[in-house]
């Protein structure tokens, strides 16, 4: 059981009725509360605990509808995430029902509760497996926040004209571009022609330049993350361009028959550092590339990734390296 879901059952009278579980771990939290319904917008937990629970967790960025007796927010890493989510479940709770905020205290929970002050006084219920329990009372539920009045809009400049993007709280390099998918972003040449994929995808920014790049490609961008998913949504209708986007924890996910696979892989979950994405990625690539099929990746200079490509893909060479970072490319034997 997660720590933040043991915090909560040490309260378990407070959480009887229905419940929404935002941002709930994948382990039997619902199995205890039988009542609770779950919003995720991860898709790995979310194939988790639809399999043990279904009909019982909704996956996206949108509120789950219907009326509830309660909400509890497991503390995201992004304050402004955060800050949406909040105001998302309070409007969703009637006069008097309270909001709860459960996190680690690493991760910022007791900074993050001050938030909580927008519906009433909050007060900390309890303290326990490194996780602190928040709790408000929400006297006046505000309005629904709208997605897009949190989104931000950024223009990137680049070979094939200018690109709009439009991210959302939550995903990576929310607001503006950063330096490893800049760098990325200037050597998209070369690819071979068939289905690309975009591994990763935030905001959608390669994704939307493979497409405009490659206009006759079949391009896909796969994230396991709800909000990311739409901000790429957002991107290509921004750009009048056109993908398929694929909800997923990891390579597993993707498709097969590729031509390249091109990513700025992540290396945390949360607030901890963790490679199990980034090395699956590597390790697996070749089982989803079709015979000379591409490798196209950035990452930091420090990460010992070229032995892992050429143990399982072929020869690796570094395109480019600059701030930091280095591209490497290989092919499928």
């Amino acid at each position: 059981m997660d720590p933040r879901s043991e915090v909560l059952l040490r309260q378990a009278e407070l959480f009887a009725g229905e419940l929404l579980l935002a941002g709930l771990p994948a382990d039997d939290l619902l199995g205890r509360l039988p009542q609770a319904r779950g919003w995720s917008w991860h898709a790995g937990e979310q194939a988790t605990l639809a399999a043990r629970f279904p009909d019982r967790v909704a996956f996206g960025v949108e509120r789950p509808a219907g009326t509830f007796s309660g909400a509890v927010l497991f503390l995201p890493k992004s304050r402004e995430l955060c800050d949406y989510l909040l105001a998302s479940l309070a409007s969703a709770l009637p006069a008097g029902a309270s909001l709860f905020l459960v996190g680690e205290k690493r991760a910022g929970v007791e900074s993050s509760a001050k938030r909580l002050r927008d519906f009433g006084q909050p007060r900390k219920l309890d303290s326990a497996r490194h996780c602190q329990l928040w709790q408000v009372e929400v006297h006046s539920p505000p309005t629904a926040p709208q997605l897009g009045d949190v989104a931000r809009r950024y223009q990137l400049e680049n070979s094939d004209g200018p690109l709009t993007v439009i991210s959302l709280p939550g995903v990576f390099s929310h607001g503006a571009l950063d330096s490893g998918s800049a760098l990325l972003s200037e050597h998209l040449d070369g690819l071979p022609s068939g289905h690309l994929l975009d591994f990763g995808c935030g905001a959608g920014v390669i994704g939307a330049l493979l497409k405009r790049r490659y206009p006759d490609s079949r391009v896909s961008l796969l994230d396991v993350d709800a909000f990311a998913l739409h901000s790429s949504r957002l991107t290509l209708q921004a750009n009048d361009l056109e993908a398929e986007l694929i909800a997923g924890d990891g390579i597993a996910a993707a498709p097969f028959g590729l031509s390249a696979i091109i990513s700025n892989p992540p290396f945390h979950q949360g607030v901890r550092t963790d490679y199990r994405t980034s090395e699956a990625l590597l390790s697996e690539a070749a089982l989803h590339l079709l015979p000379g099929g591409e490798l196209r990746l950035v990452a930091n200079s420090f990460l010992r990734y070229p032995p892992l490509i050429e143990a399982h893909l072929g020869s690796c060479q570094t395109l480019a390296e600059d701030k930091g970072f280095r591209i490497y490319r290989a092919q499928r034997r």
